[in-house]
């Protein structure tokens, strides 16, 4: 399991640099630079200008190099100017004597994200705070989508082809089916609006992310839920359906076992396999497929940053948010190959 896992984390740091890489390149094309520096400087600003700017603040260096300053495994950039000393390592102008006694690698390894030229804040302040809003949403999401989907998914699954199949079979269905923007403009105009009369939420989540309350945060979780319960009880269903016709299952009701305890003693761990990969691959679209959502109820989360980094071409953050993303994605997909092992002993590691 040691060996598994030590090469399992090397394909993963492999991953994550040529996807921090691709990022970074696409971040850091001409376009996004000349719209960073006019952003900094002024939207009349000539070439020459942008060109001078450019390369006062760095961004004139090979992608190479400025990647390895990024990650922080090359030494940060410096220029000098009339008033003194700048650099990748320095905060503003410094004179010679600060200069040589600033740092000279300042990047992700070191634990500096950048500063975020939108917001005028540290990078990883901004990062922490959105991603903490948005693991409070993720939690309130997975503890209500999980045990539903799993119950109606084994409720389903145990007697293939009766009305209870059927029934949670096409509700199922119909949550898939519903994307999240359709699911949350329905329940904000019917719990929501004047004009229906059931004001019983609030169609706005700001509010939710320093006091968030059943009121104002209940219908953005629901619309998250529904969403992915539905995939997960359909593979639940299918995995209980194809264990339920094993060759054990059918000599432990020969040998008279109560059908409750067959499901739960013998099936269910077994048609918990396929459900839980499934599971973990919703950590991810949680932290990034909620875009939509958070922007919907207006939740200032890990989404909704997301899109503002965007739309301001903030380069800092976009790459920062990258990074979360990627650890998230490559960590969740470990500890499902882990998983794998724990709930199946049949399964080994050659």
């Amino acid at each position: 399991m040691g060996l598994f896992i030590l090469s399992r984390s090397g394909v993963m740091l492999l991953t994550a640099l040529c996807l921090t890489f691709i990022v970074f390149t696409l971040t850091n094309l001409a376009p996004n630079l000349e719209k960073l520096a006019k952003t900094q400087g002024n939207f009349r600003m000539s070439d020459e200008a942008v060109a001078s700017w450019l390369d006062n603040n760095g961004y004139a260096q090979p992608t190479v190099v400025k990647y390895g300053q990024w990650l922080g495994v090359l030494p940060g950039w410096t220029r000098s100017t009339d008033e003194g000393m700048t650099g990748r390592c320095m905060t503003g102008v410094v004179s010679a004597s600060e200069a040589a006694n600033a740092a000279r690698f300042c990047g992700i390894l070191q634990g500096d994200w950048g500063h975020s030229t939108v917001l005028q804040k540290d990078v990883a302040s901004v990062v922490s705070e959105r991603l903490g809003n948005t693991m409070r949403l993720m939690g309130w999401v997975l503890l209500l989508m999980i045990p539903s989907a799993l119950i109606i998914g084994v409720l389903a699954g145990m007697r293939e082809g009766s009305v209870t199949d059927r029934s949670l079979s096409t509700v199922s269905i119909l949550t898939t089916a519903t994307p999240e923007y359709v699911s949350g403009v329905v329940f904000i105009a019917i719990f929501t609006s004047s004009t229906v009369g059931l004001k019983w939420f609030k169609g706005s989540a700001t509010a939710a992310t320093d006091n968030p309350t059943f009121e104002n945060f209940f219908l953005p979780v629901l619309t998250i839920a529904l969403y992915g319960l539905g995939y997960i009880a359909r593979m639940t269903r299918a995995s209980m359906t194809e264990v339920m016709t094993a060759q054990y299952i059918r000599t432990a009701r020969l040998k008279g076992v109560s059908f409750p305890k067959i499901v739960l003693k013998h099936a269910l761990r077994n048609a918990l396999i396929a459900p839980f990969t499934v599971i973990m691959l919703q950590l991810p679209w949680l932290l990034n497929g909620v875009v939509i959502v958070e922007t919907l109820f207006n939740y200032k989360g890990f989404g909704w940053i997301l899109v503002q980094a965007a739309g301001n071409n903030d380069i800092e953050l976009l790459l920062a948010i990258s990074v979360v993303s990627v650890f998230v994605v490559l960590v969740t997909q470990l500890i499902s190959d882990i998983g794998y092992v724990y709930l199946n002993p049949r399964i080994r590691i050659s």
